[in-house]
């Protein structure tokens, strides 16, 4: 098991107990990412955590694969779905780049709250390239930390050295915004909410 798995199952319960901290831009995100699906469309979430926003979002999609790097998440997230009934929903313990989310495409491609906690981004970005067909669109919104009050920036290693925060990136919203381009992506829509710290929602379409 990685670090970052670990780090993830020991607070996967503590996680899904948490409120939602800003729910107007949470509903504005979900009313985002659903006008850029289709009914009949493959969807691909990577990093889901306990699976909510996966399960808000199948009766707008054909199906939803759903992976997330912690088992614990998923068991959560799988107790949901059952409570629920969504039977176009499946989920899978997986990093973005495990064997079950491979060997196939996919009409769209999210990822929320995963990308500034990634260590190769870069490569990250490559990969999920890879699972968009082509004419789909990669969905994401990213915590931008460099737009983050002083005092806030200035926590995250002291939270990180006693365990209780994960490796996060550093970088500006013109910095996520040039690696989602670069990586072969064209951005269609844009917008940051919340403004603090700066949340980037990006949807981008692979050409």
């Amino acid at each position: 098991m990685t670090p970052a798995a670990a780090f993830w199952d020991r607070i996967a319960d503590k996680y899904a107990r948490r409120p939602v901290r800003d729910v107007d831009a949470y509903e504005r995100t979900l009313a985002r990412t659903r006008s850029h699906l289709a009914p009949d469309d493959t969807v691909l979430e990577i990093g889901c955590g306990t699976g909510t926003t996966a399960l808000k979002l199948a009766d707008a999609v054909g199906a939803i694969t759903a992976s997330d790097i912690s088992g614990r998440m998923i068991e959560i997230a799988e107790g949901k779905a059952r409570a629920a009934g969504a039977g176009n929903v499946r989920f899978l313990r997986s990093p973005a780049d495990g064997p079950g989310i491979g060997g196939q495409s996919y009409d769209a491609v999210l990822a929320f709250n995963l990308l500034h906690l990634l260590e190769d981004l870069p490569g990250a970005l490559e990969r999920i390239h890879g699972l968009v067909k082509p004419g789909g669109v990669f969905v994401s919104k990213t915590v931008c930390i460099k737009g983050a009050p002083l005092w806030m920036r200035a926590l995250i290693k002291p939270l990180q050295l006693v365990g209780i925060a994960p490796y996060v990136r550093s970088m500006a919203v013109a910095e996520l915004d040039a690696a989602i381009e670069a990586a072969g992506f064209r951005i269609i829509e844009t917008g940051v909410f919340p403004a603090s710290p700066p949340a980037r929602f990006v949807v981008a379409k692979r050409p």
